[in-house]
């Protein structure tokens, strides 16, 4: 019996499939005979698949192609986008607008106590040259910068503290600057170090320095104004202390155990790393300064004073450091301080530079590390090629401060943008008009919000709730015939009908009232 062509075709097909589903190495299923009605076709399909790659004989492309899944794949597939990583870079943050009046929020808090000082802002670029850190002396800003050779072969960093830029700064102008000088900047900082609550990869830091001031009165002028910060968000004295201490009294320690001068910076890095590790941790670093054991012992069980009248008795009695730390207290008291105040000796502080007085600003529940720290630092120029100049500052980063803020529940809320109007018309054809009022209002000085485009007054009395707005200015028609708005007082709860004519008058009778 023949077979039709239809059947010849349909065998042939499935042969075919069969074929190259064992490129992808799957068992081919071969049709029998029987199925379309010849047993000469079954012949036929044998010696078909001995030819396309079955029993020895010559492979066929669709078998000998290893990549035929990826070619036969649709272009759409192949196409395929990996999904964008949403997150900033480790240690980083993005800052939305509540984050950013936040910020702001911060940032006016530090500027308005440095203006009350008398300190002038200044900045520099967050990109320097690396050899700016890379000071020998273990401390750990060295490990932790961000640095590269940029395509120029020079070695750069991204600044990990500003004090440094300010020397630079201040050398640059080859003596042309009067002293002394009270400089502030808030600088964003890049340190590549472990990260904890209030300490990240990248921060803002308020600085505040005097340069050109020999005495202890320059110390006790920053940490008044540091505390005039604290009073000001609504931290109190229960909340936040300053320890304070003095490089010369590991100095005159250093110097009765018979340790040089020069490796006095040095070992105050080693002892301020002894918070954090044991002492074990760090003995092969000491034993390269030529420090034994017992020293180090001795000279932490000086640090563990924490009156001026105990440091007092284990220091000579001409002690310089006694006396200055004398002299900071009563200073502090003049400035009715004294009870943010207290003196540690533990309290070091990590960079090589300082030279006298150091301080650190704490939680005084322990739930936060160092709030803010600085100190002085008068041979910091010298170290870079200058001529010495003293100097003291202090670095007071925004993370830590947020948290601590938080921690007592005394952060403001930012959620809203606090606009003194929204603006919106009741329909498309009063848009003109609502234009026209909230130029006026904002020629005023009202922050405005003009609704761009048609919606409910439910809905737009829920966005001026939400942003915190005072007033609704609601361009209707009624109102608009008798040349007037209606102005609704979101605080209140009531609403009145003001001349569009008068806008400005009742904006400025506002500002005034609240003020």
């Amino acid at each position: 019996m023949k077979i039709s062509c239809t059947a010849m075709f349909t065998l042939l097909l499935q042969l075919r499939r069969a074929s190259v589903a064992s490129a992808f190495q799957q068992p081919a299923r071969i049709i029998s005979a029987r199925n379309v009605g010849q047993r000469s076709i079954a012949s036929s399909s044998s010696i078909l698949l001995a030819k396309e790659g079955g029993g020895g004989g010559r492979s066929s492309a669709a078998v000998a192609d290893k990549d035929l899944l990826n070619k036969t794949t649709s272009d759409k597939q192949s196409n395929k986008k990996v999904a964008l990583d949403t997150n900033p870079p480790k240690g980083t943050r993005d800052f939305y607008p509540a984050d950013m009046r936040l910020q702001s929020w911060l940032f006016n808090q530090w500027r308005q106590v440095a203006a009350t000082y008398g300190f002038s802002e200044y900045d520099a670029p967050v990109l320097e040259s690396e050899s700016l850190y890379t000071r020998k002396a273990g401390e750990e800003v060295t490990q932790q910068l961000y640095n590269f050779e940029d395509k120029g072969g020079r070695n750069v960093a991204l600044r990990p503290e500003m004090t440094p830029s300010l020397a630079r700064m201040v050398m640059a102008k080859k003596g042309g600057l009067p002293l002394p000088l009270k400089w502030y900047s808030i600088p964003q900082c890049w340190r590549y170090e472990r990260m904890t609550r209030g300490r990240r990869r990248e921060h803002y830091q308020w600085n505040m320095d005097i340069w050109g001031v020999d005495g202890i009165e320059a110390e006790a002028e920053l940490l008044s104004a540091m505390v005039m910060f604290f009073k000001n968000v609504g931290l109190t004295a229960d909340d936040v202390g300053i320890k304070v201490n003095s490089r010369n009294v590991i100095g005159e320690v250093l110097t009765e155990l018979g340790v040089p001068e020069e490796k006095f910076a040095a070992t105050c890095v080693l002892v301020d790393k002894l918070e954090k590790v044991p002492l074990d941790a760090i003995q092969g670093e000491l034993e390269e300064l030529g420090l034994e054991r017992s020293m180090i012992e001795k000279l932490t069980e000086v640090l563990t004073n924490t009156s001026i009248e105990s440091i007092s008795a284990v220091l000579p009695d001409d002690s310089k450091a006694v006396q200055e730390l004398t002299k900071l207290f009563d200073l502090c008291n003049a400035y009715g301080i004294g009870d943010w105040i207290m003196f540690d000796a533990s309290v070091v502080r990590g960079l090589a530079y300082y030279t006298g007085v150091v301080f650190e600003a704490f939680d005084r529940k322990g739930v936060l590390r160092a709030v803010a720290g600085g100190g002085r630092y008068d041979k910091l120029l010298e170290t870079f090629g200058g001529e010495p100049t003293p100097a003291a500052g202090f670095g007071f980063g925004d993370a830590v401060i947020v948290e601590l803020l938080k921690e007592r529940n005394v952060l403001p809320s930012f959620e809203g943008s606090g606009y003194d109007s929204v603006v919106f018309a009741m329909s498309e054809d009063l848009y003109g008009v609502a234009i026209e009022v909230a130029s006026k209002l904002r020629a005023a000085g009202q922050t405005v919000d003009l609704i761009l485009e048609k919606k409910k007054p439910k809905w737009v009395f829920k966005h001026a709730s939400r942003n915190d707005a005072k007033f609704c200015v609601i361009v209707a028609g009624n109102e608009y015939e008798n040349g007037e708005v209606s102005v609704k007082d979101l605080s209140a709860g009531e609403q009145k009908a003001v001349k569009i004519d008068s806008l400005e008058d009742w904006a400025t009778e506002v500002r005034s009232t609240n003020n």
